[in-house]
C-alpha cells in the first residue's frame, strides 16, 4: 500500500488543521493507520491510531482532546483533525498503516504553528 499525507501548512496558535492519508494500492480496511509527528531535533512520536474493523480509537498523552482521528474506508482515508493548535504541535506529520507485523509509512506533511 502507497501512502500520501496531506493538508499541512502555516497556522496560528490556537487554530485547526486537517491532515489526511490517503491509500492506493491495497483497500484500508484492514489495516491499523497512525498518525505519528517529529519536531525539528526530536524522536518521532505518536499522535493518534485508528484500528481497524470497530476502530477504536488512540491518541498520545499530549492531545488532550484537541485531535480527533477518523477513517473512510470507502475513501481510503484517515484523517487527522486537529483543533487548539499549539506552537509544540509543529513537525512532521507521518502517517503509518499496519497490517500483520508489516509497516508502511507516507512521506509527511509538515504542519508549522506560529505564535
Amino acid at each position: 500500500v502507497q501512502l500520501q499525507a496531506s493538508g499541512g501548512g502555516v497556522v496560528q496558535a490556537g487554530g485547526s488543521r486537517r491532515l489526511s492519508c490517503s491509500a492506493s494500492g491495497r483497500a484500508f480496511i484492514n489495516y491499523t493507520v497512525a498518525w505519528f509527528r517529529q519536531a525539528p531535533g526530536k524522536e518521532r512520536e505518536f499522535v493518534s491510531a485508528v484500528k481497524y474493523g470497530v476502530g477504536t480509537t488512540y491518541y498520545g498523552d499530549f492531545v488532550k482532546g484537541r485531535f480527533a482521528i477518523s477513517r473512510d474506508d470507502a475513501k481510503n482515508e484517515v484523517s487527522l483533525q486537529m483543533n487548539n493548535l499549539e506552537i509544540e504541535d509543529t513537525g512532521v506529520y507521518y502517517c503509518k498503516a499496519s497490517l500483520w507485523g508489516r509497516d508502511y509509512w507516507g512521506q509527511g506533511t509538515q504542519v508549522t504553528v506560529s505564535s
